[in-house]
């Protein structure tokens, strides 16, 4: 792709979620979304493959669709009140209608998919603009909104997504899909908190960015996006299969790694506010999903690694590829938890 329209594109998605943070009344925000949506659609059809245009076909229409419902939700709201006013969304019927536009728009269960199939159709890099990026905006208007939209629904969609990312990627033998799976499930982490505590949200959105970065960037560098391509990995790059191994427990959720910090505070936050079943849910659905994890982990270091393998070994060879973005992330995705009580002082 030109590199001058590719900086267009990215500045535009840059531009679409600031202009989404920034807002308060309602076309705005519904127009920062739009610039998202048409700014992502050629960075995901440029490799013309016909996976490709399916996966940004099928991501266009979902997109458009909650565009569409949020300016219907947004225009009932101003009809019934008289008001457009983002933190006005007094109307009930207009608040469960946008919090569903909203939750297509991001891909909570039971409107996810569309998730796993666009992400499955993308190459890596565009999977993680979609995963990470397009996630900003729509969360912003999520925590504006979450005290106005009814408790029980936020609740039902936390936990459903939490389990269908779960129980979705037990089966999976294709990487993105997998990753696709535990986007949803972390979603729906951070939707059960919105309505209690927002700064876990932001908590959780930060290590999720953290984590999921990590991921994708070692899938790239590893050139693999399946299982079994994934077992042979420790030929071309030892360390970076047994750190990636590590990554994958992080975005589980075991401790002392960075994704414990969330669910922990989360289910503390639950416990606090009373909620004990649902915080008990919540820590089931996050075994299910550790499931799949462990099996990559055990795919990847434990089933060949270092005993001979009948598929060919692919050659060590010297990689071009930029390697300070991902040590980074791989590094804050595995030992930030003593930092805790820092973050915590931060955000509240």
């Amino acid at each position: 792709m030109n590199p001058y329209v590719l900086a267009t594109l990215l500045s535009s998605l840059g531009l679409g979620t600031t202009l989404t943070f920034a807002s308060s009344h309602w076309l705005l925000p519904w127009m920062g979304l739009e610039i998202n949506t048409l700014a992502i659609t050629p960075l995901m059809a440029q490799h013309h493959h016909p996976r490709a245009v399916e996966a940004t076909t099928k991501y266009f229409l979902t997109q458009a669709t909650a565009a569409a419902m949020i300016l219907f939700a947004s225009t009932t709201n101003a009809w019934m009140t008289g008001e457009w006013s983002i933190n006005d969304l007094s109307s009930p019927i207009a608040s469960t209608m946008f919090m569903t536009a909203l939750a297509l728009k991001i891909g909570l269960a039971p409107m996810h998919f569309w998730m796993p199939e666009v992400l499955q159709g993308l190459d890596l890099l565009t999977g993680l603009i979609l995963s990470t990026w397009q996630k900003l905006a729509p969360l912003a208007l999520i925590i504006q909104t979450a005290q106005n939209v009814n408790p029980l629904l936020l609740t039902m969609l936390g936990i459903l997504s939490a389990l269908v990312g779960g129980w979705g990627g037990l089966n999976q033998t294709q990487l993105r899909k997998i990753l696709a799976y535990s986007s949803i499930a972390h979603m729906g982490w951070m939707i059960i908190i919105i309505q209690y505590a927002p700064q876990l949200t932001m908590i959780a959105l930060g290590t999720y960015i953290i984590m999921t970065s990590a991921a994708f960037l070692t899938l790239k560098t590893l050139t693999t996006t399946k299982m079994n391509t994934l077992a042979t990995t420790w030929s071309k790059n030892p360390v970076l299969a047994s750190t990636t191994a590590l990554v994958l427990l992080s975005l589980g959720g075991l401790p002392p790694l960075t994704g414990f910090m969330p669910k922990w505070l989360i289910l503390q936050e639950l416990t606090k506010q009373d909620l004990p079943i649902i915080a008990t849910i919540m820590a089931l659905t996050a075994l299910i999903s550790l499931y799949f994890y462990l099996r990559l982990c055990y795919t990847m270091t434990l089933t060949i690694s270092p005993a001979t393998t009948n598929s060919t070994t692919p050659w060590r060879t010297k990689t071009t590829q930029t390697s300070l973005p991902l040590a980074l992330f791989i590094t804050s995705a595995l030992g930030l938890l003593p930092m805790t009580p820092t973050i915590l002082m931060l955000t509240t």
